[in-house]
């Protein structure tokens, strides 16, 4: 395809997530909702679409929508009715979904989203419903045949439903991360998209700044935030390409070919009246208790933006610093475990440098950390207390990463105990001082960069055990004679 600027154009974006409640059944049956399970082996007669089975909700999934809904900040509606929305599907064994449309669990929220550039943006949230997921077709498993696997058919997903507030595909990553963190903060969604229980419906318009909105078109079911930022660049290059050809923009429904990076048509997209829309009849309306919702409200925990105002306000870190921090509970949690009683910023520093350096490079979660955070908060006070010097701790911090091992262990067999003694450093420096006579004529006839050298020299005489702070004390006093 031929590239096409966008600077003249403006990308209009709004992003439908899907993600999966954590729950132990499914939102209308008790079937399990274990990923991996084999095949077609978590299936009740009410997911296989059994004729003159009925739904029954599952109160634990209503009650992670709420949670979810007052994590965005949004209107919970007491009132709620599920629908069938009706469309054939060869994973769709009732050839219906029971969903919610004009009348959803949740109502306006919104988030905000840090930027790259400091900049903070607010995306509204438009609703959020609850809806059970469809089977899966298997289309590599047989040379002539499909298969379908009905575990998905059923389990609960919640469908956040962003307004077209985001302007690039760097915004709707950031909108992705924050909607993941609240989600994982709150438990009420895993956010594992290698898993498929986070995915997003891309919808994508181009206009000429302040001009009326596009012709949109939905990519389905994007399963990474690399993608869908890779989906939306091609996707707006595509529609301007064709503006700028002469020719229109079709609403249709696209699928992301993440080999080759480019969307492709899937069918023409959709309206709601297609769908033939109708309450269910099988299901009341759900009616909600205000007691409930508020006894839920006082039970969340404290989200993303709360800690990190937190971290910033009690910690005295950077808004940088406290933001990568709080990005995960997981993080935040270790975090401050690590924190207790030491210095912040010292153990931000720790956590955001070598923890994370190792874990990326080792592609390991911090749940997964070899080291933990009792441990590292042992190596920092080791630090702290002159035990060992910063660049003996890095050492040690790597034989921890591999190892698991305790860090005192560690500096009692690798011999990496500071020299703090006073007069033993005094010996020392007088030992090289002596040995380098002209250079303390120099320095002291005005070359200070010397000291540099001399420290060096100290350093090397102590095999690097010599506490820097004490040797640079010492010989400051010694070379003034």
């Amino acid at each position: 395809m031929v590239d096409s600027s966008i600077d003249s154009w403006e990308v209009v974006i709004g992003l439908e997530v899907h993600a999966q409640v954590q729950s132990r059944a499914k939102l209308f049956s008790g079937a399990a909702t274990d990923f991996g399970a084999e095949p077609n082996c978590q299936v009740s007669l009410i997911d296989a679409g059994a004729p003159g089975m009925l739904p029954v909700i599952n109160r634990h999934c209503v009650e992670q929508a709420i949670r979810t809904g007052i994590g965005l900040s949004a209107e919970i509606n007491l009132f709620s009715v599920f629908d069938r929305k009706n469309y054939f599907y060869p994973d769709l064994p009732q050839g219906y979904q029971i969903s919610q449309y004009t009348k959803p669990i949740v109502g306006y929220g919104s988030v905000q989203i840090l930027l790259d550039d400091g900049e903070i943006r607010t995306v509204g949230i438009t609703r959020l419903h609850l809806e059970q997921d469809a089977g899966k077709s298997l289309h590599d498993q047989h040379p002539t045949q499909s298969f379908v696997d009905l575990n998905r058919s059923g389990i609960a997903l919640m469908e956040i439903v962003s307004e077209p507030d985001m302007r690039s595909s760097q915004e709707a990553g950031a909108y992705i991360r924050k909607i993941r963190s609240i989600l994982r903060y709150l438990g009420t969604c895993d956010g594992n998209m290698q898993e498929g229980s986070l995915r997003a419906d891309v919808n994508v318009s181009v206009r000429r700044p302040g001009g009326d909105y596009g012709v949109r078109c939905e990519i389905k079911n994007v399963n990474s935030i690399r993608f869908i930022q890779q989906a939306i660049d091609y996707e707006a290059r595509r529609q301007i390409q064709l503006i700028e050809s002469g020719n229109a923009v079709q609403q249709q429904t696209r699928l992301f070919d993440s080999a080759t990076g480019s969307t492709r048509e899937m069918r023409t997209k959709e309206e709601a009246h297609d769908y033939r829309y109708f309450p269910d009849p099988d299901l009341l309306p759900l009616e909600l208790d205000p007691d409930w919702v508020e006894e839920i409200r006082l039970s969340l925990p404290e989200l993303p933006d709360e800690k990190k105002e937190r971290f910033v306000r009690e910690f005295g870190l950077s808004d940088y610093d406290a933001g990568i921090l709080v990005a995960e509970r997981d993080t935040a949690e270790f975090y401050e475990m690590v924190a207790s009683g030491r210095d912040p910023k010292l153990a931000a520093n720790w956590v955001i440098g070598e923890l994370f350096g190792n874990l990326n490079r080792n592609n390991v979660e911090i749940s997964s950390s070899p080291v933990s955070a009792n441990s590292l908060g042992k190596l920092i006070d080791l630090v702290v207390d002159n035990t060992i010097s910063g660049r003996s701790a890095k050492e040690v911090f790597e034989v921890m990463f591999s190892s698991g091992r305790d860090p005192l262990e560690i500096v009692s067999e690798l011999g990496l105990q500071q020299l703090t003694d006073l007069s033993d450093i005094e010996s020392l420096v007088s030992d090289v001082l002596a040995n380098q006579a002209d250079k303390v004529l120099e320095y002291r006839a005005g070359k200070d960069k010397l000291f540099g050298f001399f420290v060096g020299q100290v350093m090397k005489a102590s095999a690097g055990k010599a506490n820097p702070k004490i040797v640079n004390e010492v010989l400051g006093r010694l070379l003034k004679g």
